[in-house]
């Protein structure tokens, strides 16, 4: 089921943003001109990829250095070993959509 997280003009392109999504940290970047949604929290240590890098479709975690696939949460780099939950995010008028 997607729900309104926001609004479609809420991530710029090049950048993150993180919504609540019915208690869940979500990151959604902005990748040339393409959004992507994923769970916030890296599979490492925990923490927010939203306060890493974004550079392409890969977001390093600020942290560790892991680094993850934003089309579909595979790990890219380590410590991390397991993937985030990429999710569906979708854009309907003005609004901002991503599965929960």
């Amino acid at each position: 089921m997607l729900v309104r997280i926001g609004s479609s003009k809420d991530v710029v392109p090049g950048q993150m943003r993180v919504f609540d999504l019915q208690g869940t940290k979500v990151n959604v970047a902005n990748a040339d001109g393409n959004l992507y949604a994923f769970d916030d929290t890296c599979t490492h240590a925990g923490c927010s990829l939203a306060r890493g890098k974004l550079d392409g479709t890969t977001v390093t975690c600020a942290c560790h250095g892991s680094q993850f696939d934003v089309t579909s949460g595979a790990v890219l780099r380590g410590p991390a070993t397991r993937p985030v939950r990429s999710r569906p995010v979708k854009v309907e008028g003005a609004n901002l959509l991503a599965e929960a």
